[in-house]
């Protein structure tokens, strides 16, 4: 998509009979946040002028330097396929930056982390392409409007209706993303019960984030107006499988595909070998990024397809990193460990990150993985030097604790506020006293 202009979106929004705008922006865990204003404060809003107090934001900035500015790009506008209010007005969204009174950058705003990262990429010759395939459940709603952990249906992996009553709903996420300028790849049911997974094409990195953070959106919005809770929790069911959001990354140089080399015998070129060296060097540390939550790590296990080794492979699915068979302009990794509920702004920037410092320093992966690690025993992982992912939260953050190149990704602002409200979260977490606890111990001790 080419540039948008200031002044095509006043045009748009004035063909489309827009009265509200939505400024949306992120807060460090990737929680959308939205300021609305009328349209008629739009041309304030693109001037880059509008004012918010960023001391309400969880993790931006205390009480005494709270003013923060708002810039749309206008690149993201879109318009809402449904209206809103008693007046059924039309609504449209803007996806915006954080900067400071002075005009520089907030260091606490992901989208501007990401792009100090692109930009660094930039500097060695490479544009970022990325795609991501997020899964996510439906569950039914109680009487009171509650979320549930009960499917409407019983389907599996692209079953069709009548079984998979959930279609309807996933239709129509689907035909609001395609209103809002997306390229649906891919809709189908996953696995589990209530699971469901919707592919869109690859972009940017940026603008992969951004619609990462659109996708979310919608999917719930959709999924509430037919009676159902969409849920992006890695691993809401025990017993099966969790939802992920497998990612596939690229690079290009001038033009080309700079992971793809005719020469070699599986014809991946020294750049991409680096790429996934520096993947797998830095695994265990942005891994707290990209699987953030306490309930991530539920999913992260053996017997579900979930990655749980870190290694790579061209042939097998048990790896953290697979390498699609396509050669050619689509030659590209896939990131399998990351979940939806990451902050995808962070989640790319660290990723990228890791590939770069591969590259800056020629960083070799080991030879590939092609049998299936999960048969393997401790011993045979050992000698082969195949290592985990972190066990839980907590082993997540002691890594990123210790490793700079990830933390250089995030930024020192962000880096320990990320740091600060998760090891808050894991805190309590280890302090509740479960069921399962009560269910093993109670009668027994």
């Amino acid at each position: 998509m080419g540039r948008i202009t200031k002044e095509e979106v006043l045009s748009k929004v004035e063909e489309f009979g827009v009265r509200f705008i939505r400024l949306q922006f992120t807060d460090i865990l990737g929680t959308v946040k939205n300021v609305a204003i009328p349209v008629t404060q739009l041309e304030k809003a693109l001037d880059g002028e509008m004012m918010f107090d960023g001391s309400s934001i969880e993790g931006f900035v205390r009480i005494e330097e709270s003013d923060m500015y708002l810039r749309p790009d206008p690149d993201t506008f879109a318009l809402f396929p449904w209206k809103t209010g008693k007046e059924g007005a039309t609504t449209a969204r803007l996806i915006c930056d954080v900067y400071h009174p002075d005009g520089t950058p907030f260091e606490g705003c992901p989208r501007c982390t990401l792009k100090r990262v692109i930009a660094e990429a930039g500097e060695m010759g490479y544009t970022m392409n990325a795609g991501p395939e997020a899964e996510f459940f439906l569950f039914l709603q109680d009487e009171h409007g509650h979320p549930t952990t009960n499917t409407q249906d019983q389907g599996s992996y692209f079953d069709l209706s009548p079984i998979d009553k959930g279609e309807h709903a996933r239709r129509d996420m689907v035909v609001t993303l395609e209103e809002m300028g997306f390229e649906i790849e891919a809709s189908h049911h996953e696995v589990a019960p209530g699971q469901h997974e919707i592919d869109f094409k690859y972009s940017d990195a940026l603008r992969t984030a951004d619609n990462i953070v659109t996708f979310r959106f919608v999917v719930r919005t959709i999924a509430q107006q037919h009676g159902l809770h969409a849920t992006f929790m890695p691993k809401p069911l025990h017993g099966l499988p969790g939802s992920g959001m497998h990612t596939h990354q690229s690079l290009f140089s001038n033009g080309k595909n700079a992971f793809y080399d005719p020469e070699t015998e599986d014809q991946l070129s020294s750049i991409a070998r680096y790429y996934i060296g520096g993947l797998l060097k830095h695994a265990r540390a942005y891994t707290a990024i990209t699987n953030p939550l306490v309930n991530s790590y539920k999913r992260l296990v053996p017997g579900y397809e979930a990655p749980v080794y870190i290694a790579w492979s061209p042939k097998n699915r048990s790896p953290l990193i697979r390498i699609p068979a396509r050669r050619g302009v689509g030659t590209r990794i896939e990131l399998r460990s990351p979940d939806a509920a990451c902050n995808p702004y962070l989640a790319l920037a660290v990723t990228l990150k890791a590939g770069l410092d591969g590259i800056k320093n020629r960083i070799e992966p080991p030879p590939p993985v092609d049998e299936n690690i999960y048969a393997m025993s401790l011993r045979e992982r050992a000698e082969r030097g195949i290592e985990s992912l972190p066990m839980n939260l907590q082993e997540a953050l002691d890594e990123l604790d210790r490793n700079e190149v990830i933390q250089e990704a995030l930024g020192e602002h962000i880096f320990r506020h990320f740091m600060e409200a998760k090891r808050i979260e894991w805190d309590v977490y280890r302090s509740q006293v479960h069921q399962w606890e009560l269910d093993q111990y109670l009668q027994l001790f």
